[in-house]
C-alpha cells in the first residue's frame, strides 16, 4: 500500500467516525433536549390540574372531565381514585374504563403518591405507543391521582427528520471529507516524492541539485534538516573521494613499493611497484600478508609492526634467483586509526650496481695506474743501479717511456668520460665527408697496420658519403674501433670498414677477423675498464689499450643521438655497429 492510498484511508477513516460520532450526540443530545422539555410542559400542566380536580364534590363527572381537560392541554387525561381505580380517561370510551386495569403500581402513580409528582415513559398498554406520563397527587377530594400522557410520536418524527437531516450533512461531509482527504493525501504524497527523488540523487552521488522550499511545517523542516546533512555527507565524501584519488595518484606514481595491511594482517592496499616487486597477479585485496610476502625478516617486521612496535629498516633480497636488493620499512598505524601496518620496499638495485661499479672503478684505475708505475718504478730503479752499456739503458728508457704514455693515456680518457658523463663536451657539427675521414683514421695507425701485415678495406656507399656530425668526435670514433679490431686481430688479416644509409641514419661497420666475444660477454663490454678475455688478444702481457675506448665511443655516439652495439660475425670476429641519425639536410 502506498503512502498516498495509507494517507487517504487514514483520513477518511478518521472524518467518517469523526461525523458519525457527531451525528449519534446531536440525535441523541435532541432527544434529551426534547424528552426534557416535554416532562417539563407535562409536569407543569399536572400540577395545575390537580387543585381544579381537588375542587369536585364527587367522582361521577370524572370521565366526562377527564375528556374536556384533554381536549385543553392536548394530551391524554387519566383520574384515579385512591385505590388506583381508573374513573376517567380521555382516550377511553365509557364500555371501555370498566375494563381499564388498576394503576396503583404504575411507576409515576407511585412516585406521586410518594413525592407529589412521578414520571414516567413506557409504551402504553392502553394504545400500544411509547408514552410519557406525568402524574400529580390532588390534595383532596375522591379523586386522588391526575396524570397525562403524552404519545412520544412526535418526537420521534422530530428526532428521525433531524437524523434525516444529519445524515445527509453526513454524506455531504463525507463527500467533503473524501476529496479534502485525496488532496491532502495527494499533496503530501508530491512533497514526499520529492523529498524521496532528492534523497534518491544525493544516493546516487549527485549533489547538483539545487536546495528546495520544502516548506514551513513539520515535514519541511524535517527535509531541510535532511537535505542539510545529505549535503554536509556529500561534501564529506567529495573531499574523501578527493584526497583518495589524489593518494591513489600519488602511489600510482610512486617509484617505492607500498601496502597497507589491517590489524589481521589482510592486504587493504597496493601500488602497481609493490605488485611488481613481489610478483603478484590480479587483485591482491584480501589475502593475508603471509600469503603475498614469503621472506621471513619482513614477516617479522610486520608482525612486530602490528602489535605497536616500530622496527628499523632492514636490506633484504626477495628471492634467492635475483640480484634486485630492497630496504625494507615498516610503520604501525594507530590502534585510534584501525590499526594495521604499512610496508615500503625501495629498489636499491641500482644504488648497489653504481656501488659497485664505484668499487670496481677504483679497483681498476688503481690496477692500471699501479702496473705501469711499478714498471717505470723497476726500471728507473735498474737505470740507479747503472746500466751495462748505453743500448740497455735506451731499451730502459723507451720501456718507462711507453708506460708513462700508457698512463696519460689513461688520465686523459678518464678525463674526458668525466667531462662526458657531465655532459661538458659539446657538438659542433659540420658536413664531413667519410670516406676522407675514414682514410685519415687509417693514415694515423698506418705504421701499426703495416707493421702487422693488416689490410683495411673501406667500402663507403655512394649515398652514404657525405654525415653532418662532429668531425673531431666522429675521428675519435672511428680510431677507438680501429685500433681494438686491430689489436684483436691476427696478423695479415683483413679488417672491413663499410658505411651505409638506412631511411633515417648512416651505418658504419667495422668487420674483424679475430677470435670473436663470447656471447655471454657481449653486453659489457662497452662497460669502463671491461675486456674480453686477455688470451685472446694479439699479447695476452700488453694489449695496449686502457679498457675505456668502447666506453668512449658509446658516449660520443649517443651525444650525436647516435647508437653502438656489437655482435660476432657468421664467419668468425666481431662487428662493431655505429648508428647515427640522419641529419645531412640540417
Amino acid at each position: 500500500m502506498t503512502f498516498r492510498t495509507r494517507t487517504f484511508v487514514a483520513l477518511l477513516v478518521a472524518c467518517t467516525l469523526a461525523l458519525a460520532a457527531s451525528t449519534a450526540l446531536v440525535t441523541t443530545s435532541l432527544r434529551r433536549t426534547m424528552t426534557t422539555d416535554i416532562e417539563a410542559s407535562l409536569l407543569r400542566q399536572v400540577r395545575l390540574m390537580a387543585p381544579l380536580v381537588a375542587a369536585w364534590p364527587d367522582a361521577s363527572a370524572a370521565h366526562r372531565e377527564a375528556a374536556a381537560l384533554s381536549s385543553l392541554v392536548s394530551a391524554r387525561v387519566t383520574l384515579l381514585l385512591e385505590d388506583g381505580t381508573v374513573v376517567g380517561d380521555s382516550d377511553v370510551d365509557d364500555l371501555r374504563l370498566s375494563s381499564i386495569e388498576n394503576h396503583l403500581g404504575r411507576e409515576e402513580v407511585q412516585s406521586a403518591f410518594a413525592t407529589g409528582t412521578g414520571v414516567a415513559i413506557r409504551q402504553s398498554s392502553t394504545t400500544g405507543i411509547q408514552t410519557m406520563y406525568a402524574a400529580a397527587r390532588v390534595p383532596r377530594g375522591p379523586i386522588r391521582i391526575v396524570r397525562l400522557g403524552l404519545p412520544l410520536i412526535g418526537v420521534d418524527a422530530q428526532i428521525a427528520d433531524a437524523r434525516r437531516f444529519v445524515w445527509m450533512g453526513l454524506a455531504v461531509g463525507l463527500i467533503a471529507a473524501v476529496l479534502l482527504t485525496w488532496g491532502t493525501s495527494v499533496w503530501l504524497s508530491r512533497r514526499v516524492q520529492a523529498i524521496a527523488t532528492v534523497a534518491g540523487q544525493y544516493r546516487a552521488g549527485d549533489f547538483s541539485t539545487p536546495v528546495r522550499d520544502f516548506g514551513r511545517d513539520e515535514i519541511g523542516a524535517v527535509a531541510r534538516v535532511l537535505d542539510e546533512t545529505a549535503r554536509d555527507l556529500g561534501t564529506r565524501l567529495e573531499d574523501v573521494a578527493r584526497e583518495r584519488a589524489h593518494m591513489a595518484a600519488i602511489l600510482q606514481g610512486m617509484v617505492e613499493g607500498a601496502l597497507l595491511v589491517t590489524a589481521q594482517g589482510r592486504l587493504v592496499v597496493s601500488n602497481p611497484a609493490i605488485r611488481s616487486m613481489l610478483r603478484l597477479t590480479g587483485d591482491p585485496r584480501g589475502l593475508h600478508i603471509l600469503e603475498i610476502v614469503r621472506h621471513p625478516d619482513i614477516a617479522a617486521q610486520l608482525t612486530a609492526a602490528l602489535s605497536g612496535q616500530t622496527p628499523s629498516p632492514i636490506e633484504v633480497q626477495l628471492d634467492r634467483d635475483s640480484r634486485r636488493s630492497f630496504i625494507a620499512r615498516v610503520v604501525p598505524v594507530e590502534a585510534a586509526r584501525g590499526g594495521g601496518a604499512v610496508l615500503v620496499l625501495h629498489d636499491i638495485t641500482d644504488l648497489r650496481r653504481a656501488d659497485q661499479v664505484r668499487r670496481d672503478f677504483v679497483a681498476n684505475v688503481s690496477h692500471e695506474l699501479r702496473t705501469p708505475l711499478t714498471a717505470i718504478r723497476g726500471y728507473v730503479e735498474a737505470l740507479t743501479d747503472g746500466p751495462s752499456d748505453a743500448a740497455q739503458t735506451r731499451t730502459f728508457l723507451g720501456i718507462i717511456a711507453r708506460h708513462a704514455s700508457r698512463m696519460e693515456r689513461l688520465v686523459n680518457d678518464l678525463l674526458r668520460l668525466a667531462r662526458l658523463d657531465a655532459r661538458q663536451e659539446q657538438i659542433q657539427r659540420a658536413l664531413i665527408q667519410l670516406p676522407a675521414l675514414l682514410n685519415q683514421v687509417c693514415g694515423d695507425m698506418e705504421a701499426t697496420i703495416t707493421a702487422r701485415g693488416i689490410t683495411v678495406q673501406v667500402d663507403v656507399a655512394p649515398d652514404a658519403a657525405a654525415c653532418n656530425a662532429d668531425p673531431a668526435k666522429l675521428h675519435d670514433v672511428f680510431r677507438n674501433l680501429l685500433e681494438n679490431a686491430v689489436n684483436y686481430s691476427p696478423d695479415d688479416a683483413r679488417i672491413d670498414i663499410t658505411v651505409t644509409r638506412s631511411s633515417d641514419a648512416v651505418i658504419v661497420e667495422v668487420h674483424d677477423r679475430g677470435p670473436g666475444i663470447p656471447e655471454t660477454e657481449l653486453p659489457r663490454i662497452f662497460e669502463r675498464f671491461y675486456r674480453v678475455d686477455r688470451s685472446r688478444t694479439r699479447d695476452p702481457r700488453d694489449p695496449g689499450g686502457t679498457g675505456l675506448g668502447l666506453s668512449i665511443v658509446r658516449h660520443l655516439v649517443e651525444l650525436h643521438g647516435g647508437r653502438v652495439s656489437a655482435r660476432n660475425r657468421d664467419g668468425g670476429g666481431a662487428s662493431v655497429t655505429v648508428e647515427l641519425p640522419d641529419v645531412t639536410s640540417a
